[in-house]
Formats: C-alpha cells, structure tokens, sequence
C-alpha cells in the first residue's frame, strides 16, 4: 500500500521542544536498541509476531471517539485510546492510515507525532508502566474502495451515505486503534452529523441533541469487542422498525431504494434466526438490539459488526417481488451473519489463522438455522449443490491447502479465504456433528461461548470444549481434518452372487498425491433396485470408516443392488465415484429417482466424470436435454442449469474448434429454455429460472431477436413480467453480441435508469460488447484509473472478455500478463478481482506456457497473485483435457 509523507500533513503550530525532537526521530529518545519484535516495516500491515508482541504489553483498551461527518469527501475526529501497559517497551505503534494529523498528545503531553501515514510510533520517554492516553486530532478522505470509512454519493438524489467496513484491518483507516483482533476494547463514540441523518452503531444511541445545523449523536460504551467487529454507518437511511420480538429489530436502506425492500421478509427472518441461535447456544443474543444496513458498493454479501450488521445492496435489492431463491439466500445470509454475533463478536479468533472458524462455523450454523427455523427446510440441499461443490472443486486445485493454514500479516488475512474456509470448513463441522452426536455437539459449542464470551480463543479451545463434552481425544480428528489438506474420494466395491452381495467395501483414494491424508467420517451407504417406478431404495446403514479399505460385513446377504450411493443424504466431506454400474443406472433413471438429494447428487456425479475427462461434455449436455426440463425441484434445476451454462462456456472456449457444435448447442439449449419459460407460466419461480438460463444461454440469430422483441414489447411471454432486473439483462447479452438495435438500446436504457444499480448494469452492457478499441480503453481504466469507484471498476473486469471473445482477450494478453505487479500493488482488494476475471484463459497450450512464463519470471508477485496464476493454469489443463474428450 503507498504511504504517505509526514510532509504531506499540516498540523497545527507545535511549540518545538526535545520532546517534540524526540518524537521526530531527530535525536535519539534511548540508548537502547529497538525490540525487533515490534519492529515494523513501515506498511500499514502488521504481522501475527508483532502483534503478539504488542498484545503481552497493552490490556485494557478503551476508545473515545469523535467523528464529525458532512456531506462532503472529508471526515474529521477526535480520537482517544485509553490503555494499560505491563511495561514501557522500547516500540509501540498506535495504526492510523493516511490522515492529516492537527494535533497529538501522549498523556496530555502535545507533540509533533512520528507519523508515516500508516502508523505513529509512540515516544517510549512519554510513555508509563500502567495507564496511558493518546489523543490524535485528525482528517481524512472518505474511502471509494469499500474498506474504511467509505462515501457513496446517490446518483439519483445526490443524498450522501456513509458506512464502515473494517474487516480484516481496516478501523485504522477511521480512527487511531491497535488494529489487531486480540486487542479488545470498548468504543464509546459522539457523532456530530447532519441534521437529517441517521447515525447507527453497536449500541443504540442514548442521546441526539440539536446544534443548529447539526445534531449530536451519543452513544454508550460498547462490551468488549475486536476492532474488525465495531462499527459506525451514517446517512440519510430510511428506517423501518420491528419490537414485536424479543430484541428491537431495525432496517435501514438508501431513500431513493426503499421500495425494493421488503422489511416484512427481512424481520421474520430475523425473529425466526435470533429465537433459533438463543435457544441452540444456551446464551442471550450479546448486543441488545438488532439492526440491519443495507449499503451500496460493498465489497463482500454482508459483515457482522456487531449489532450494526451491513449487507450489500448488489445481492439483495430487486426491482420485482423476490423468488424463492432470493428469499432463500437471504435468510441464509442473515443466519449466516447472525451465528457470527456468537462465534465471531462475542468469541473472537486471536489472529486471523482462526478466520477460518468463524466462516466454516457461521456458515454451518447460517445453514442449519435456515433448514429448521425458516421456510426453507431444503437449505441444507441448496448447501449441498452450490456451496459445497465450489469446495469440492477449490479442494481439488494444486493451490489447495488445510483448513488451518498460517498468516503471517494483515495484508495476508485473506489470502486463503475461499470455499475451503467456508464450505469445506462447514462440511467438516456438519460431519463431526454426525461423527458426536447432535446434543453432545451444542453443549461442547455453549460450554465454548460460555467460557470464552467477550475473549479471544483459539483453534485448540473450541476442539477441547467437543472433546470435553464428548469425553473423546479429537486430537487425530483435528489433524486430519483441519492441518492435512485435500478431498478424498470414495467408491462402493462389492460383488454378487445369485443375486445377493458377497462382498462389499469402500475404497478410499486421495486425489492428490501431494496430499495423500486418507480420513475418518461417518457416512451413509445406500443401496437402491430399479423397477419400472423408477429408483427404491432397499438398505441404508451408517457405517464410519477410515483407511484405504473398509470392509462393510453388515451388507453381505443383501439384495444386489442396481445403484449404490456411498455417501447418502450427504452426511459426509467426500467425493463419490459412482461404481460402473451404479453410473449406468444413474445415467437412465435420473428422471425417475423421487429422493430429490439422491437426485441432486447424482446429477452432480454426471457432472463431475465430465470435469474428470471420464465422460464428454455432449453426454452431459444431452443427458441434460432430456432431463432438465423433467425437473420439478426448484434446487436441482438451478443446479442443472447451471451446470449447462458451465458446458456452454466450455465450448466457447473450445471455439473455432467445435463450433459447428456450439452453434447446434446453443440453438437446443436457449430453445429448450424458451419453451420451458412458455410452460412454466402458473408457477413464477421456474419461470423466472428458466427464463433467466433463456437470456443467459441465447447467442444466436433467432433468440437474441425474440430477446429484443421482448424488450421492446412486440412479443409477450404468458406470465413473465419483464423487470428492470431482467431489462438490463437483456440488453447486457443483446450487447454481448452486439445484436440488432444493442447500442441504441443500452443508451436508451441508460437514460431511463440512472440509479445506482442501473449505471453498474450500464457498464456491464458496454464493456462486454465485442469492439476491440472499446476493450482497450476499458482495460486501461481498470489498469490507472484510480478515481473510478472499485465497486464500477469490479463491474467492467467481470465483464470484459467473455468466453466466446477469444480474440478480443488474446488481442491484450501480454499487456494483462505485464501488467501483473502493477495490478498486485493496488493492494488484495483489488488484485482478488482482478486474478479472478483478466489473467487470460484461451484453453489452449499456448496460454498455459504463457502462464509458466509469468510464474518463472514474476518471482515478486504476492502470494495471492501467483495461487490465482496457478489455479488459471490448471484449469486451462483441464479445460483441454474436455475438449479432448469431446466428440
């Protein structure tokens, strides 16, 4: 991160003096040499042994602060941190990035500070054994980027909103803090705020006096809380309110977006999540009232400040009454968040190795909540199809890694934060569940909170609580599990004689051989006989194996089945590799198999042999022609689907190559899709679902006319009511194939809707047409211009070479590959997205050697940077080793 010079700040006249020389760093304060363990580099990252070494000396924090917002681009404040130390040690940094600092104290005493934009070096002589007070008297620039104190201006009423987002290090950018999560502290805060405007926070305001033109918010100390967990958003919110249960409830959201929101969903959901995780943990909900903040620009779903918790509008407002899918999602978001008022705010991590914990647990817990106390009882199938396939998947990369890996700074905080840390890391914790027993599983969880609440704790404290309540050593479990990376697969080997099994047993292979840890869970086996009905299930029993062989004796005398799934109802962490003839069956019943989780999974084995190279794409693709639109279940169709659009995507990479093919797909697919959405008519969520694969899956002649008839309301679709959602989304694929009237239409569109939403979709529309000197210019935006905000920036890298623009991404690949340090520069937030969308794909053998290429020679690129390069290149080995198999 650039630094800024203390030239650059101004502060007030400063009476010089040898403290103030002192503090300057222009003569020597001590002989002694400096502590190397709080020896910093001068970023505003701080390592896991330095803050260690300042977390032995500091206790008992408590912060003061005074903020005073305005409409304007710059905030100013008061910031007082109040602390204890067992000594005065020869450094000590107090975090604050990039202010302009008007006036320091350290203990009353005023002093130039010894400030490098990323944090002040605190003068030991001025320093005492036991209590301390600094003052810093400061202004900033708001933040654009999501992290901070971020501003975001309404382009529809030019109103002005705040909200902070601190995760994992980034209260520094708001206040003077020791910005580590083991350092806990209280936060009483005043807010001096426009008289319009809403201030919330983690604790409910005592107090709003009126100063003329402002008013003065107050708010009482809060319980002990990480930095990462506090939080301050201020604004212009419309707010709804709900006390009808028993915790005061509260809603806020832009103005001008107030009437895409539906308050009444948001509370029942969240009665429903606090009555749930009350009972479940044995303990109160720890922060007296419950608000919920709807922000724009936000770089994640949501954030569980501590009774302020922030969602992104992006996921969670809509021009049109929510489907069932977006309703689903966003009780599980809320769960999600909620679990982390417990396991996150009220027990925090000691360092961010244990950010992991509090993902896989919330997201355990999000999804557990949503199955038992919302509508929504097939959530854990949802978790099964979307989430824990990604996991699968991240699992199965050459960058993959245990669940507990180490951090060595803040900046690397999320460096391995992706579908291990929360869904893996949740399907661990689901099967020792099983592995426990349930109750046995809650009383060691609400033994843990209890012990730990307002402390930080560690891996080994939450494994001891299970082992403890369970009276079992998990010691081997924990080195299995959380320290040994890599999936397992597992496979029914059996025989038969006269038509009974005599012989049975799972094999368990490691895919990896890096990674050769073979486990113990607790699965179930099912077994299954195939009649002119369809699929019936004749045995399942539990069985917990380990090993490489587990014979299963239990099985022997049974009826020989026609299908076996060794991990049914998905208690387990674990591939599946279906025995030949259990795939055979799979693959002529899939229509017929009533159990929509038995369903599930098998449509996910077809999909699995296709990314194997065990089966070609054009088998998936017509097994999924006469399936899917078969398909009653609102979840496995939105798993098919998308799974169909991954093929789709395939082939145009595969292009020129398969193109003849493509374009015949194509035609089958967006037709099946449009007759489906034409069928579905009396039920508005598989409509909506097959409408949307419809736009999605269309790129050829005929569809995209009927896509711009529709826009244009010449057509109509019997039920279908055509939002502003699905407008942009129309124009956005018009445009994609610069089809017919797109530019014209995307301008018009344009003008209509100039809300937020509607420039971020606008953007979209215009970046990913296919016109090279466009591409160009977008590239080099993303690339220098820093005035943009990220949340735009974000928008044009997910749209600028889409699959089927080879061409257009091969036209710019050696200045992407470049420009590879530059872009790791700007820092993780940035760089995250930009690895993800623009490190070039063309699955070819060509690009994979480029790859190598910038891996050999680019030696200094972030940790970050090279797992995205080498994930890139693996799946272009895999993209390949599809198109070989296809026919």
């Amino acid at each position: 991160m650039k630094l800024l010079s203390t030239q650059l700040f101004r502060p007030r006249v400063i009476k010089t003096s040898l403290i103030a020389l002192c503090c300057a760093g222009v003569i020597s304060c001590s002989s002694s040499p400096t502590t190397s363990s709080l020896q910093r580099d001068g970023s505003a990252y701080i390592s896991q042994g330095q803050a260690q070494a300042r977390s032995s000396l500091v206790s008992n924090v408590q912060y003061e602060l005074t903020f005073f917002l305005s409409e304007h681009s710059q905030f100013s404040a008061k910031s007082i941190a109040h602390f204890d130390l067992s000594s005065v040690p020869k450094l000590l940094t107090l975090d604050l990035n990039k202010v302009n600092i008007k006036q320091f104290f350290i203990n009353g005493i005023k002093v130039y500070p010894n400030y490098n934009g990323a944090y002040i070096t605190l003068n030991q002589s001025l320093l005492t054994e036991g209590s301390n007070t600094i003052e810093v008297e400061f202004t900033r620039e708001h933040s654009t980027n999501g992290e901070g104190l971020h501003r975001f201006v309404d382009p529809v009423d030019g109103k002005v909103y705040l909200y902070s987002h601190f995760e994992p290090a980034a209260a520094q950018q708001m206040f003077a803090v020791f910005d580590q999560p083991d350092l806990k502290a209280s936060y009483q805060i005043n807010v001096h705020a426009p008289k319009d405007w809403q201030v919330i926070s983690a604790m409910r305001e005592t107090n709003v006096v009126d100063q003329g033109d402002s008013n003065l918010w107050t708010f009482p100390a809060t319980p002990k809380l990480s930095p990462y967990n506090f939080s301050m958003h201020a604004g212009p919110y419309h707010v709804w309110e709900d006390n009808s249960g028993r915790y005061p409830m509260r809603l806020f959201s832009r103005q001008s977006v107030a009437n895409q929101v539906t308050p009444q969903d948001w509370f029942t959901y969240t009665k429903q999540g606090l009555d749930f995780f009350d009972r479940y943990f044995g303990i109160a909900y720890p922060f007296k009232k419950y608000d919920q903040v709807l922000v724009p620009d936000f770089l994640y779903g949501a954030m569980e400040n501590a009774g302020a918790i922030t969602f992104s509008e992006d996921r969670f407002l809509f021009n049109a009454k929510m489907t069932g899918e977006q309703k689903e999602r966003l009780a599980g978001v809320i769960m999600h968040e909620m679990a982390h008022q417990w396991f996150g705010d009220l027990v925090t991590m000691k360092w961010w190795n244990g950010l992991w914990l509090n993902e896989s647990f919330a997201s355990f817990m999000g999804t557990l909540a949503t199955s038992e106390a919302t509508e929504f009882s097939h959530a854990w199938r949802t978790f099964y199809a979307s989430g824990k396939q990604a996991a699968y998947h991240q699992d199965s990369l050459v960058t993959t890694h245990p669940i507990e890996v180490p951090v060595a700074t803040s900046q690397n905080a999320f460096d391995n934060i992706d579908a291990i840390t929360y869904q893996k890391g949740a399907s661990t914790i689901k099967q020792l569940r099983h592995l426990l027993g349930e109750e046995t599983f809650r009383h060691g969880v609400s033994q843990y909170l209890q012990q730990y609440s307002y402390q930080n704790a560690e891996l080994d404290d939450f494994i001891n609580s299970l082992a403890k309540a369970s009276g079992r050593d998990l010691r081997q479990w924990t080195q299995e599990w959380l320290y040994a990376a890599g999936v397992n697969t597992i496979k029914a080997q059996y025989t038969c004689q006269d038509k009974q099994i005599d012989s049975f047993a799972l094999v368990q292979t490691a895919d990896n051989s890096q990674h050769p840890t073979l486990r113990e869970q607790r699965v179930q086996i099912g077994l299954f006989t195939q009649n002119r009905y369809g699929l019936e299930k004749q045995q399942s029993i539990a069985v917990t194996y380990k090993g490489a062989y587990t014979e299963v004796e239990s099985l022997i005398g049974e009826d020989c089945p026609d299908l076996v799934y060794p991990n049914y109802q998905d208690w387990g962490f674990v591939k599946v590799e279906l025995d030949s003839s259990s795939f055979s069956t799979a693959k002529q019943s899939l229509g017929q198999v009533s159990d929509p989780l038995l369903r599930s999974m098998l449509w996910q084995s077809m999909w699995d042999s296709v990314i194997d190279g065990k089966t070609s794409l054009d088998q998936f693709i017509n097994i999924a022609l006469i399936n899917a639109p078969l398909e009653k279940d609102y979840t496995i169709l939105g798993q098919v689907l998308g799974n169909l659009q991954r093929a789709k995507n395939y082939l145009d990479l595969m292009a020129p190559m398969h193109g003849s093919y493509n374009s015949r797909i194509s035609k089958a697919l967006s037709q099946m899709s449009l007759r489906m959405s034409m069928e579905s008519y009396r039920n508005r969520d598989f409509q909506r679902r097959w409408f949307d694969a419809y736009i999605s899956l269309s790129s050829h002649g005929d569809a995209l006319k009927h896509i711009q008839s529709l826009l244009q309301s010449k057509s109509h679709i019997k039920g279908l009511n055509i939002d502003q959602d699905i407008r942009w989304a129309m124009i956005r694929q018009l445009n994609r194939y610069d089809y017919g009237d797109a530019k014209a239409l995307l301008a018009q569109e344009k003008h209509l809707d100039q809300s937020d939403s509607g420039e971020k979709a606008a953007i979209a529309a215009e970046v990913i047409r296919p016109q090279s000197s466009l591409k160009r210019q977008w590239l080099n935006t993303i690339e220098n211009n820093d005035n943009m905000p990220f949340s735009k920036i974000r928008i044009a890298m997910n749209n600028l070479y889409p699959a089927e623009q080879k061409l257009f991404s091969a036209a710019t690949a050696d200045q992407r590959f470049a420009n590879l340090a530059l872009m790791d520069d700007k820092g993780p937030v940035f760089m995250r997205s930009f690895a993800a969308q623009l490190i070039p794909t063309d699955c070819s053998s060509v690009n994979i050697d480029a790859i190598s290429y910038a891996l050999d020679t680019q030696t200094g690129l972030s940790q970050l940077a090279r797992r995205a390069l080498l994930e890139t290149r693996q799946q272009e080995q895999r993209c390949i080793k599809i198109k070989q198999t296809l026919k």
